[in-house]
């Protein structure tokens, strides 16, 4: 291996080794984190982007303040490096997926609460649909990233050389007037709209890369797109000149997870393999968006100018790669799957099937085997079916089981009468669909009927079948199993209808791969919203008190602003394909109808807070809450949330509980137990322990409440309602206080919490005294568990920390 080849690695496996090293020159140093960051853009102001990628090896660190919960290995490195690091360089966070916001979100937490020293941190939410309102959206974000670089920029001697040469050292707070951001003639800025010589200097530099790594394949290839996000373009350029690839092996192409290092390729080389073209995040995309580098700032707020994979149709990819495959003469596919990459786990049997039926030989590499169709090996052990049934203590919910059949037997009538069918994530804006007269079900909801009926085995055997896995976000693709279930008798109502619409937010990188193959299945019409991410350093963390009724003052309007587009882009797509018009006027009787049945679940949610015994528990509590906020915004729906309080009050009032011998008090961190609702009802009588909380009631209560006064807009408070939707739950800082201060008021002595639950919120519950229980537990796809284990888990906690904490209580 030649000096030059083995420096491009190096630079690609380590390119921390690279930041100290430019540090130590005297360069601005910036740490980058999502393969989407402007690079030129950075490298005009004058620094240098050195970008920050997971590495093999332990994170004690990051364990220590974070848990394993819902951050991967690779999220779980990078927060060990960044707080590991004591250099001060400044970070940059993109939103290219969905776990960098949620590490940023670390970040930002860990700063506040003093566990890292301080250092310039900057989220820039560049989103990726095709939209213009996406495109308005981005440019906000590229005007703000430059405010922060002009702000962290502190003058040096010697500042030209290294910025010609991407240089930059540890930005520090520095008045803007020091600053060549701040040039006071947008003729010369390059950060005004003009045609800077900084900056077309980096955008000519990036544009020529592609040519420049044409004669490189395999280990070299990968290596040498990585080095250019760390090293100087000019040593760059030398050492790309320099290197030679190896030409042996058998050419093929590879998809699938993205390459931070080039370890996958060297794995491939000792199996005779080598690359000569891919389609993956940190691959050929990245020489494809090089070749096409803007020559201004607003150029980077394209939405389309980056695509990532996981936003990438399908069948749009599939062409792709097939024409790539030709040009390149090979026809031989790799497709790589790395653990909890659940955006390639829903693509990877589709690619295998599609790319096998053009006589292309697929292989997958990293995926578990499937199960041979004539073995699928034996069923784990189960409880009893009536072991999973909840008991039922309240009159006002004796009538949902009725209620909730005749509606969807209604609902089934109206779709078979020509009515266009919509389902929908749990926080996609189901009221525009009600004042649209379009019928719709909750994606989850549906989930929750299949548990309840015992068919998720039988559906997650279906997903199999059709090449989808079972595994990759179980709750949210019931639906798409219910389009391949063919057995009237066993399917649950009935069976799911064939939808005209599926609709989601983009809130985890598998929801475009999902509801894309369940568009594609199904013929529906496909719908994501865009998910804008809270960027401020410093938020709110009182939000309970004041997203009410001051939503207009705590939400940042741009957020405000791109979702009301997405709203009214959904409306003009169900107008343009439908008989259906949207009605303003109920529109806003439906927002009023909302924020009435939600402070009916406030009242209700004090009460039991302050309540001792308590005289519900979350058995009772999440099904009446739940059922009606599939309905929210109609007449029943209210009166059913109304119904519901007043007989847990008349309950409070008359002394009655629901477990006379009450001891301890539980809070339930994560998504519901649907198919085992007897689960917490199982420890009142051994143990008088009762599950007195659960984030359905407390949502309900304090995340949905948008009041309009005279002359704002039903909508902006509908947009207000959506933006912030799941931030609630798991986003650091907005859920670990909240979650503090609903322990805090439910006197609780204990908090169990699932697999999914944010280990941010479970530290911040570790914190403030709680004793926390986290089971390695899939609310929904539960066929691996051993039940008993986490029946002996729970005992020794309520009989420990549980009881421990309650005596010191008093």
């Amino acid at each position: 291996m030649t000096d030059a080849a083995a420096r491009l690695i190096a630079a690609c496996d380590d390119p921390g080794a690279v930041a100290d090293r430019l540090r130590g020159e005297g360069a601005r140093v910036i740490r980058v984190l999502g393969q989407d960051a402007p690079y030129a853009l950075l490298r005009a102001a004058g620094f240098a982007p050195v970008r920050m990628v997971p590495r093999p090896g332990p994170t004690p660190d990051a364990d220590l303040l974070a848990g394993d919960g819902t951050l991967s290995h690779r999220g779980r490195s990078l927060l060990q490096q960044i707080v590991a690091d004591s250099s001060g360089d400044a970070l940059l966070f993109t939103h290219a997926d969905s776990e960098l916001p949620q590490l940023f979100a670390a970040v930002r937490e860990l700063l506040r609460t003093g566990d890292m020293p301080p250092r310039p941190v900057h989220m820039l939410d560049l989103l990726h649909l095709p939209r213009e309102s996406s495109r308005t959206y981005n440019q906000g974000r590229i005007a703000a990233l430059v405010e922060w670089l002009s702000h962290n920029y502190p003058p040096r001697h010697g500042e030209g050389d290294h910025a010609q040469h991407g240089g930059g050292g540890a930005p520090q707070a520095a008045g803007p007037a020091d600053s060549p951001l701040r040039q006071p003639s947008a003729a010369t800025s390059p950060f005004r709209g003009g045609s800077s010589d900084a900056l077309a200097t980096t955008t000519d530099e990036e544009r020529t890369r592609p040519a420049a790594i044409a004669h490189l394949t395999g280990t070299l290839r990968i290596a040498a797109i990585a080095a250019a996000h760390a090293l100087p373009p000019t040593e760059w350029r030398d050492l790309v000149a320099a290197a030679t690839s190896d030409s042996e092996g058998t050419p093929v192409f590879v998809l699938g997870s993205a390459h931070y290092s080039t370890a996958r390729q060297r794995e491939l080389a000792t199996r005779g393999l080598r690359m000569i073209g891919d389609d993956q995040e940190w691959g050929d995309p990245l020489v494809d968006a090089w070749g096409n580098t803007p020559d201004t700032p607003e150029g980077f707020a394209e939405p389309a100018r980056l695509t990532p994979r996981m936003l990438a149709p399908a069948p749009a990819r599939l062409e792709h790669i097939v024409a790539r495959m030709e040009k390149l003469g090979t026809t031989h596919a790799i497709i790589v799957e790395s653990d909890r990459d659940e955006a390639t786990a829903w693509d990877a049997g589709w690619f295998e099937r599609e790319l096998g039926a053009r006589g292309i030989t697929v292989e997958r590499i990293g995926a578990p085997a499937p199960l041979p169709a004539a073995d699928k090996g034996p069923a784990p052990a189960r409880k009893p079916s009536d072991g999973r049934r909840s008991r039922k203590s309240l009159a006002s919910l004796a009538g949902f089981g009725a209620f909730q059949r005749d509606w969807f037997q209604g609902l089934r009538a109206q779709v078979d009468g020509g009515a266009p069918l919509a389902v929908v994530n749990a926080n996609s804006p189901q009221e525009i669909l009600r004042a649209m007269d379009v019928p719709f079900v909750v994606n989850q909801w549906w989930a929750s009927i299949a548990a309840a009926k015992q068919q998720s085995p039988r559906y997650f055997q279906l997903l199999r079948d059709h090449g989808y896995p079972s595994d990759a976000e179980a709750y949210s693709s019931q639906g798409l199993a219910a389009a391949f279930d063919t057995d009237a008798e066993q399917a649950p109502w009935g069976g799911l209808p064939r939808p005209a619409y599926v609709q989601a937010v983009l809130g985890t990188d598998a929801t475009p791969r999902i509801f894309e193959h369940w568009a594609r299945e199904t013929g529906a019409d496909l719908f994501l919203f865009e998910r804008s991410i809270e960027s401020r350093l410093e938020i709110p963390l009182d939000w309970w008190d004041s997203l009410q009724d001051r939503w207009d003052e705590v939400i940042e309007p741009h957020r405000i602003a791109l979702m009301v587009e997405e709203l009214q882009a959904m409306v003009a797509q169900i107008e343009a394909t439908s008989d259906r018009r949207f009605d303003p006027v109920k529109f806003a009787e439906i927002m009023d109808l909302v924020n009435e049945q939600e402070d009916y679940y406030r009242k209700t949610r004090d009460l039991i807070a302050g309540s001792s015994p308590v005289p519900v528990s979350v058995a009772d509590t999440m099904p009446a809450t739940m059922v009606p906020q599939w309905h929210r915004g109609t007449v029943w729906a209210r009166d059913a949330a109304r119904d519901f309080y007043e007989e847990v009050r008349d309950r409070h009032e008359k002394g009655e509980a629901a477990c006379l011998g009450e001891k301890l008090r539980l809070m339930w961190v994560g998504r519901g137990m649907w198919s085992d609702m007897g689960f917490y009802q199982r420890w009142e009588e051994s143990h008088g322990a009762v599950f007195v909380w659960s984030m359905y009631l407390a949502l309900a209560a304090d995340g949905y409440i948008r009041r309009t006064n005279a002359g704002q807009d039903p909508m902006r408070a509908l947009a207000a309602r959506f933006v912030t939707m799941g931030d609630e739950l798991r986003m650091p800082s907005w859920a670990g206080a909240w979650h503090v201060r609903e322990a805090e008021s439910h006197a609780v002595d204990g908090a169990v919490a699932l697999s999914d639950a944010d280990p941010f919120v479970l530290r911040a519950l570790r914190r403030a005294g709680v004793p926390v229980l986290s089971l390695d537990l899939d609310n929904y796809n539960r066929e691996a568990s051993d039940e008993d284990a986490v029946d002996r888990q729970i005992a020794a906690f309520l009989e420990g920390p549980a009881t421990d904490y309650a005596k010191r209580r008093g």
